[in-house]
């Protein structure tokens, strides 16, 4: 929605889409120079020995090889700490990270910090950093994040219970590979809460007040595809129409937030992630419908066209109908999807309200909601979603 203001439009500059692309890792990391990548991994991963099946194709290509297995669900800044240590005692040059959002992240942090120098903490908030980091290849084991192409990401305070939102171009990788035959294994909650979080991502981008044509584009695209394949890829993980079709909503989705950025959803599913160490996925999709509710009087046309490509029926509607379509059409996926439908049964209290929105209205991603609530407003919004 940005007018007179020049953008522009970053993303990595190679992506990989579709069956066995993970083979290709060891001869792409070849050419880009490397000599010996660390792997950054979750101990789940590297238990089900993924991890030792991507290190095989790069010891295939002749090169070394490290792991660091042990980034969390929300990566904190002693993961990215501890990863570091890992990637300068075995000698690394580059990182593979191995995952979804949260391997991706740290590996960000890690690569981010071997650059620059500092602590991980120096980089919260918008382009902090001097220097590209180290090269980064991100594989992709979830449809959801879209972590392993975006500029963003978020590394919990341990000392403040706060996720930092680090958005940097510094921190894109330099090649992402989408390979739906790694995400085929991936629990139907995991699948419905990653799918959630992508549609998060595309609705927040299309009424950002940074929105463009082009980022419109990719969000509306992706807000056709979630409703119609999500479904079917928890219901059947192994659907790899379902899985590949999820691949390209979750990058579309990327492409979006990556340039436009998000919205209040994700500044408070921050703080209930730094503060319970809950799921980013789940979070966002319990906030989003209490979200769109408080944005429909700024963005009412755009929501009536959320809910058109949300496969609503609209004729004859007036945009207020329309608009309110749309949050219903989410409801009802969410509840499909069997997401918890509220913070209290997660083990979120009513006592913490305050200071979460409070870190909430502090978070990067608020700045570009379409509506600036007061603190009384956003704690209405999070009570709502109690």
């Amino acid at each position: 929605m940005l007018t007179g203001f020049r953008t522009d439009f970053q993303m990595p500059s190679v992506n990989l889409f579709g069956q066995g692309t993970a083979e290709e890792i060891g001869n792409r990391l070849k050419n880009l120079g490397c000599r010996k990548p660390l792997i950054v991994t979750d101990e789940g991963l590297h238990q089900l020995g993924y991890s030792e099946k991507i290190a095989g194709y790069i010891k295939e290509a002749g090169l070394e090889v490290a792991i660091y297995p042990k980034a969390e669900p929300n990566p904190t800044d002693k993961n990215v700490e501890d990863g570091l240590k890992t990637y300068y005692e075995e000698n690394c040059d580059s990182i593979v990270s191995l995952g979804g959002g949260s391997a991706h992240d740290c590996a960000k942090g890690i690569g981010l910090v071997a650059a620059n120098g500092g602590k991980i903490h120096d980089y919260e908030g918008l382009d902090r950093s001097e220097k590209p980091m180290v090269p980064l290849v991100a594989i992709n084991t979830t449809a959801g994040t879209a972590s392993e192409m975006t500029k963003f990401t978020i590394i919990t305070d341990t000392s403040r219970k706060v996720k930092m939102a680090i958005v940097d171009k510094h921190v894109t990788p330099v090649l992402s590979i989408n390979d739906p035959l790694l995400m085929a294994g991936m629990p139907p909650s995991l699948t419905a809460a990653t799918g959630l979080d992508a549609l998060t991502h595309a609705v927040e981008a299309y009424v950002s007040t940074a929105a463009t044509p082009v980022t419109d584009a990719c969000a509306i695209k992706a807000i056709q595809i979630i409703p119609q394949y999500l479904p079917k890829a928890v219901a059947n993980g192994s659907d790899m129409e379902a899985r590949e079709q999820m691949v390209y909503a979750q990058y579309l989705a990327g492409m979006a937030f990556n340039n436009a950025s998000l919205g209040y959803v994700h500044a408070i599913a921050h703080q209930f992630g730094g503060f319970y160490n809950l799921p980013h996925g789940v979070c966002n999709a319990i906030l989003l419908p209490h979200v769109c509710r408080f944005n429909l009087i700024a963005r009412k046309e755009r929501f009536a066209e959320i809910a058109v490509a949300l496969g609503e029926k609209t004729d004859g509607l007036s945009v207020d109908e329309a608009a309110e379509k749309a949050i219903t059409a989410i409801e009802r996926l969410a509840a499909q999807l069997n997401i918890p439908k509220g913070f209290k049964e997660l083990g979120a209290k009513e006592e913490d309200i305050e200071i979460l929105a409070q870190h909430a209205m502090q978070d990067a991603c608020a700045a570009t909601n379409p509506r600036k609530p007061t603190q009384k407003e956003v704690e209405a919004i999070i009570k709502a979603a109690m």
